[in-house]
């Protein structure tokens, strides 16, 4: 049963969030849409474009409604990667330029970068070498800008390739040699710029050493797979054989990039190698027969462009019908929403009826509870008044200890005020004793006094009486029934200690100096601090406790 109207409205809204969470939506989550841009990717690296740009269209909706503008970045840099890898240049740059935007205003340099090189790589296929150039730099210099040398060495080696295609062999070179140190633990692009810098040597007619280069790394290399690096060296091979009018040579490494089943565009260049070689043969129809070769490549080339455009058209009305397809699960989905928020205000209007049913039922509750409230403060003021008893009694009794410590103080005071007695009166016998003593020093260094027997007698006469005075013992006496309490507890503790230890000790515990020891026991202070020393050892207290403070415990 609910106890007031707090639980009641706490009861409400949790019913009510509960209801909410457990709607049956789509999980569109950030992890969703990652999973989908992964999906794509792996999609277009098995040319399954039209799977992969549906997958990557989903991730772009998704992640634009969420706004999730880095998923927004890798979705529309990928499907512009899908029209590059269908032959459609233009489509792809207007992905390409969209995704740039993004990475400039939402984004930091390393996305900007990822594109610009991109773009790069579309304006190089199109043989548009200075735009090329002029977003390779771009890429480049934002590499820099951010430390990345990893990055930096990437676009340095693209910026070399780049002007290995212009002919400008030193800027390439430049650019090689600021790239291989930056990819050295990155074997295949190490390998890669490596190749590009033997294109350096060919381009600079040294047509043998970038043979011989090409040749140590084509044979001690174990995979060059990577971007077809070895159909690259055994092109620059055969280069430079013809190069140097080594035909039979350059034949044989043209034959071998023809049994590496290369793509078209390398066939093409194969078809222009033989048909040179063949022309410094003086063997014109074979050389003309490989002319014809690359006409019937070129057109097999424009067949596949063909067919790549058709397959990008087919893509298209695919990626629109799935759009509509799209928009129409949005509206579908509206509308269950619609239907849901519908239900909702239906179960709101029948957890307000319950709730008005549980406040009724609450108050009768509450008056019950009042009259166990009333029947509580009856019980409550009883014991109020049994505790106002015990008080009292708490209090007489903290009266009767103030008072039993006040008379404990009252004691304690006079004992302190006889010992402050005893400590002036055994000072004021110390004086005097040694008073007396240096009055009789200072006779009995007079010749006068030692001719004379008779007060010679009597000097040592009152010498004695200061040893044996009887004001002493009665100090002493005086002070054992003052501290009766402390000597009872040393003889215990110490039942080794002589009578003169426990009068020594009785001296220490009054707090009297050293010196004042001393001409209170008529003997020197040297002895009396050695006396001192032996009884505490006798006594076996620590080195680093003084007698004193030991005694004071007592």
């Amino acid at each position: 049963m609910f106890t007031s109207n707090r639980q009641f409205r706490h009861w409400f809204f949790g019913v009510v969030m509960i209801l909410f969470f457990v709607h049956p939506l789509k999980a569109n989550t950030i992890e969703k849409c990652d999973s989908l841009i992964a999906a794509g990717v792996e999609a277009l690296n098995k040319n399954k474009y039209i799977h992969s740009l549906e997958l990557l269209t989903q991730a772009r909706t998704l992640s634009e409604k969420n706004r999730w503008h880095k998923q927004t970045f890798l979705a529309i840099n990928n499907i512009g990667a899908n029209y590059y890898r269908l032959l459609e240049y233009g489509e792809a740059l207007n992905y390409y330029i969209e995704a740039y935007s993004i990475a400039l205003k939402e984004l930091d340099p390393k996305h900007e970068m990822i594109v610009l090189n991109n773009i790069a790589i579309l304006y190089s296929k199109e043989e548009n070498y200075e735009k090329a150039k002029e977003y390779f730099k771009k890429a480049y210099d934002i590499a820099k800008q951010n430390n990345d040398d990893l990055k930096v060495g990437l676009y340095a080696m693209n910026l070399g390739n780049l002007a290995n295609e212009t002919k400008d062999s030193k800027l390439a070179r430049s650019y090689f040699d600021e790239a291989l140190p930056l990819l050295d633990k990155q074997q295949n692009f190490f390998i890669f710029a490596q190749v590009g810098v033997i294109q350096c040597d060919l381009n600079d007619g040294k047509a043998k050493k970038a043979r011989e280069a090409a040749l140590h790394l084509l044979q001690n290399t174990k995979d060059l797979s990577f971007y077809e690096a070895d159909i690259s060296l055994i092109t620059v091979i055969a280069k430079s054989y013809i190069a140097d009018n080594l035909l039979n040579e350059a034949t044989i490494y043209v034959n071998q990039l023809l049994d590496k089943k290369p793509n078209i565009e390398t066939k093409i260049t194969a078809f222009e190698l033989l048909s040179e070689i063949n022309f410094k043969k003086k063997d014109y129809n074979l050389a003309f027969a490989f002319k014809d070769s690359i006409i019937a490549s070129n057109a097999k080339l424009e067949a596949i462009k063909n067919g790549k455009l058709y397959e990008t058209s087919k893509v298209k009305f695919e990626i629109q019908n799935y759009q509509n397809q799209i928009k129409l699960n949005e509206a579908k989905l509206n509308s269950e929403r619609k239907m849901f928020y519908s239900i909702i205000a239906i179960i709101i209007i029948v957890v307000v009826f319950i709730v008005w049913i549980l406040r009724n039922l609450s108050v009768k509750h509450k008056q019950k509870k009042l009259i166990a409230e009333r029947n509580e403060q009856i019980l409550s003021l009883e014991l109020e008044k049994e505790k106002n008893e015990l008080l009292l009694l708490e209090k007489q009794f903290d009266e009767q200890k103030a008072i039993s410590l006040l008379e404990q103080e009252r004691l304690k005071n006079e004992v302190e005020q006889k010992n402050r007695k005893l400590s002036a009166k055994a000072l004021y016998l110390s004086g005097r004793n040694q008073m007396i003593e240096e009055v009789l020093s200072e006779l009995s260094e007079l010749p006068q006094v030692s001719k004379e027997a008779l007060l010679v007698n009597h000097i040592q006469t009152l010498k004695t009486h200061l040893k044996t005075d009887n004001e002493w013992d009665n100090f002493i006496t005086h002070f054992e029934e003052v501290n009766q309490n402390f000597l009872n507890k040393l003889k215990t503790r110490h039942p080794n200690l002589i009578a003169n230890d426990i009068r020594f000790l009785s001296y220490i515990y009054m707090n009297l100096s050293t010196k004042e020891i001393a001409s209170m026991l008529n003997i020197a202070p040297e002895s009396c601090r050695k006396r001192k020393e032996r009884i505490s050892a006798k006594m076996e207290i620590p080195e680093d406790i003084s007698l004193y403070d030991y005694l004071a415990t007592i």
